[in-house]
């Protein structure tokens, strides 16, 4: 399989299926499917999208978590428990990122009914804290190096995971948040944009069905798309 599969930049389940048709006429596609989840759990293939593979074992992103970020995280869930929450700093994008920003944010996103809320609590604890600020309010009222809070509502079905038992970003979410937002992520455009994607693209799997429905629901699928195939011979076609 891999000396069939090593020229592709990636392929589909009917690929698959016709691979084990030349040896195996009347193989089912029940049996198959079976084969796939076998080699993906032993990295043999790596899932990128629906029926859309790539050889190798995939690398997932796991982004590191501060004990500060778990803290504010964890006074929050206390506070609204039943509220949705994803809690990442932008220095996470360093990672990628080819010039450093001089400024960074904790961005907290829930619920857009509980952003108000949410916004006065961090108030009590912390003096700079902004809801979905613009830029000018940004330019005129951020200072460089102080410790920034940004609460935004969260995107329903926003692809988040749990890291340490905080609620935070997957890469998914943070390729289409930077591509959709050029306000809080103003470093990340551009040319930085390119490098991101292309180094987020080069260490990690990316899962394209996620990324897609993800920008869909910020009603930005078709640019995000046209952007990646420029970047990505693994998106698809």
């Amino acid at each position: 399989m891999k000396r069939h599969f090593k020229s592709k930049a990636f392929f589909e389940t009917q690929d698959i299926v016709a691979f084990y048709e030349q040896t195996e006429k009347d193989i089912k596609l029940t049996t198959v499917n079976w084969r796939i989840h076998t080699l993906v759990q032993s990295g043999v293939l790596q899932r990128i999208g629906r029926g859309k593979f790539t050889l190798g074992e995939g690398r997932n992103y796991v982004p590191e978590i501060s004990s500060a970020t778990k803290k504010i995280f964890k006074k929050l869930k206390a506070e609204f428990p039943f509220a949705n929450l994803c809690v990442w700093h932008t220095s996470l994008l360093n990672e990628f990122m080819q010039h450093q920003p001089n400024r960074f944010f904790l961005l907290v996103e829930t619920d857009k009914e509980t952003t108000n809320s949410v916004f006065y609590f961090l108030r009590e604890i912390k003096k700079s804290v902004f809801v979905e600020p613009t830029t000018d309010i940004l330019e005129k009222y951020i200072v460089n190096g102080k410790e920034i809070f940004i609460v935004k509502s969260l995107v329903s079905e926003a692809p988040t995971q749990n890291v340490n038992n905080v609620e935070t970003t997957t890469i998914e979410k943070m390729l289409v948040d930077i591509f959709c937002d050029d306000v809080i992520f103003s470093a990340q455009q551009g040319a930085e944009m390119r490098t991101i994607f292309k180094e987020a693209f080069a260490k990690y799997t990316i899962n394209q069905s996620k990324m897609l429905r993800y920008a869909d629901r910020r009603r930005k699928k078709e640019e995000l798309t046209k952007f990646v195939k420029t970047i990505s011979n693994l998106w698809q076609h």
